[in-house]
């Protein structure tokens, strides 16, 4: 969990060696028509650690330009084009090197491109994605089962694009 601005600083430059990392986001829902809310978390995994971003405490997406604007990493995830585009609402960015899972997966004819669908069909792994934690306030301090969550979207999209990209179904990332 980083909530300092040095612990983040600290996060970006452990994962500018790793060649893929799993990204996602987590947002505060709204319960409100009309009302949007801003990503609260940045979760990124790389091969020897998994990071969740409180971005309210770390300095925010400044601090991660270094990974977010490298073309030469890979930032994977499922829907990543909305958490792109919403962390580029909290400050805007030259996004690079961001892959889509799904936009590769559809293509074998999968219907089900969710992140927990795809885990089970090409690792042979069932996510347990608790609706209670999914829909929680993000911007709060966060429980247990929340870092949980946060960690496990971000690690399972590392290891589904490393599999995909082994078999063939993702080229290769250089």
């Amino acid at each position: 969990m980083i909530e300092s601005e040095k612990d983040a600083a600290k996060a970006i430059a452990s994962l500018a060696r790793d060649r893929v990392l799993g990204f996602d986001t987590e947002t505060k829902p709204s319960h409100t028509r009309g009302e949007y809310n801003l990503p609260s978390i940045l979760q990124l995994a790389g091969e020897h650690h998994i990071f969740v971003f409180r971005l309210d405490h770390c300095g925010g997406i400044p601090l991660a330009f270094p990974v977010l604007c490298n073309e030469r990493q890979a930032k994977v995830g499922v829907a990543v084009r909305d958490d792109v585009k919403n962390l580029r609402a909290r400050a805007p960015f030259d996004d690079r090197g961001f892959i889509d899972i799904a936009d590769h997966t559809k293509k074998t004819g999968l219907v089900n491109t969710g992140l927990q669908a795809l885990a089970a069909h090409f690792l042979q792994l069932q996510m347990k994605k608790s609706k209670k934690v999914q829909t929680s306030n993000w911007a709060k301090p966060l429980d247990e089962r929340q870092i949980q969550y946060a960690a496990n979207d971000a690690w399972f999209s590392r290891e589904l694009f490393l599999k995909l990209e082994q078999d063939g179904l993702i080229p290769r990332f250089e």
